[in-house]
């Protein structure tokens, strides 16, 4: 059995393939992008927090109290970025960045970024033990008691 295949339609058979192959890796690209940006406002609202304060720089030394009682060595702390870096070493590496910004004229959102070793932490545990702790700092800063 002979086959006889010209030119063009070697180039026409490829040419096929590849808009095929596009229009199926289009298709989960786009599948991909819809579940990420899904899982993005979930992990977001995980790691963040509003309070009815806008003492920024108070909220900021309190950030840093909690993370230090968490066992978090502070690395770096921007009063003018309103940022503050630590890093938890207890048999693993855990990096916790929190932003402090307003947000309206009445409050200032916290948000907390963890990361072990490079990857993001998604398990919404460690923010919750933050914020829970957070949450106790500023109402007891709030309110003064020692």
């Amino acid at each position: 059995m002979k086959f006889n295949f010209s030119t063009r339609h070697i180039i026409r058979y490829f040419l096929f393939i590849f808009i095929l192959s596009f229009l199926f890796s289009c298709q989960n690209t786009s599948k991909q992008l819809l579940a990420t940006s899904e899982s993005q406002v979930k992990i977001r609202q995980i790691q963040s927090r509003s309070f009815d304060t806008t003492e920024r720089k108070k909220t900021l030394r309190t950030v840093i109290s909690t993370m230090q009682d968490l066992g978090f060595v502070i690395d770096k702390a921007d009063e003018t970025l309103g940022t503050v870096s630590g890093t938890k070493l207890d048999g693993y590496s855990l990096r916790l960045t929190v932003t402090v910004r307003p947000r309206g004229k009445s409050r200032l959102i916290v948000r907390a970024n963890a990361q072990y070793n490079i990857q993001a932490v998604e398990d919404p545990e460690p923010y919750q033990q933050f914020f829970a702790s957070l949450e106790k700092a500023m109402f007891l800063t709030a309110h003064q008691v020692d």
